[in-house]
């Protein structure tokens, strides 16, 4: 069984506050394949001083960067889509020719839209004879549906 038991907070891999765990169970088989760790208020907070720390550098960078950034994501998106088409399938029993051939690639096609709409952003633009400047303001949580896992991280 696989155990994934550490969070991704602050770039790397860390221990979770709690040490409760969640079974993973593929719908389509009925079967534990998992274990995953149950994050706890501790783990949240983790995360989001994380993310506070990194937001005063993250929101200076430059397009160009955003985008290779991007870039960089898509280029082991490709190496793992197998892997991803995978993980998909277990997690929602879905059909594996379904999650490698619309699943997983809509991943793809959501950062490649995301690079595309980042080429052509005006940060500043003039409005009249004002300057209008769009900027970070801060950081944000979400909590999202899971029926297509990857739309919601892309």
């Amino acid at each position: 069984m696989q155990q994934h038991l550490k969070f991704y907070i602050g770039g790397e891999w860390v221990d979770t506050a709690a040490t409760a765990t969640i079974d993973v169970v593929n719908p389509s088989t009925e079967e534990t394949f998992a274990q995953i760790s149950n994050g706890s208020a501790a783990d949240v907070d983790k995360a989001v001083a994380a993310a506070r720390a990194a937001f005063p550098s993250f929101s200076e960078t430059t397009k160009q960067e955003r985008l290779d950034l991007l870039g960089s994501i898509l280029g082991v998106f490709a190496q793992r889509k197998g892997d991803v088409a995978d993980a998909i399938s277990s997690e929602m029993g879905a059909p594996k020719w379904l999650a490698h051939a619309a699943q997983a690639p809509s991943g793809r096609g959501h950062f490649k839209k995301t690079m595309d709409v980042l080429e052509g952003y005006d940060f500043e633009f003039m409005q009249g004879n004002v300057m209008m400047r769009k900027e970070p303001v801060g950081v944000c949580g979400f909590i999202t549906p899971w029926n297509w896992p990857i739309n919601q991280i892309a």
